[in-house]
């Protein structure tokens, strides 16, 4: 079975690394490694603000990064400019581990011009594509509304969702590049192909609770109490 073999680690900003950052402590963003513990391959969700310490801790558990893989172009994921604060990310992934930047297609320009990276720096996806670390295959979901590329990943029954979809709550749309309507396709179409089992892992912590059952949040999460559309929009589209 595929989970014998994949290597998987969530770490919080300000407490699992980048400890001394306050910025890192504040915005309380998770960072994923996912693997294939045979070959010792595996890429970094989201890296930022501390992006050698994620490199070594994967080198500690006997992984060697290969790529990255981003949710969406905001700098707490990716790094960039955060209201005149430079925080690391995949520019510094990349130089020191020369890889792609694994992003949906829609979003390619907004991480270009967030990072600095070059277009030969990504590899652009359509929703549906599957991207492989060694033999662990992560399946990439186009779910926009949070920004335009967001996505989240799908890999041994687990669901990385990025900024789409938290414990409590979803993404904010009042950002560049935010569409109301688009997050609830992606909520209510989009992820609805995901089955109830399946584990969600957010992008930040804030739930006391580092993930929590896909069936569960449905049931307890707010984002989904609305009967329609237009009353999802009324509640979460100002």
């Amino acid at each position: 079975p595929a989970s014998s073999r994949v290597y998987f680690r969530q770490w919080l900003a300000g407490r699992d690394f980048a400890a001394d950052d306050p910025i890192g402590a504040q915005m309380a963003n998770y960072v994923y490694a996912v693997g294939d513990a045979d070959t010792g391959e595996a890429v970094l969700v989201d890296p930022c603000y501390a992006v050698d310490e994620l490199i070594d801790k994967a080198a500690h558990d006997g992984m060697r990064i290969v790529g990255a893989l981003a949710t969406h172009y905001h700098p707490d994921h990716v790094g960039g400019d955060l209201y005149g604060e430079q925080l690391q990310g995949v520019r510094e992934l990349l130089a020191r581990c020369p890889c792609k930047v694994h992003v949906q297609r829609a979003e390619a320009p907004w991480v270009q011009r967030m990072t600095g990276c070059s277009h030969g720096d990504l590899a652009l996806h359509d929703s549906g594509d599957v991207v492989r670390v060694g033999e662990v295959p992560i399946t990439l979901i186009h779910t926009p509304g949070h920004t335009p590329g967001s996505q989240c990943f799908l890999v041994d029954g687990k669901l990385l969702a990025g900024d789409t979809l938290f414990l409590q709550g979803c993404g904010r749309t009042d950002f560049p590049g935010g569409d109301a309507r688009e997050l609830y396709l992606s909520l209510t179409q989009k992820l609805a192909q995901v089955p109830d089992d399946v584990v969600l892992y957010p992008g930040h912590a804030y739930d006391p609770r580092g993930h929590a059952g896909l069936g569960e949040t449905r049931r307890s999460n707010f984002v989904f109490k609305p009967k329609s559309e237009a009353e999802w929009l009324a509640m979460f589209g100002g």
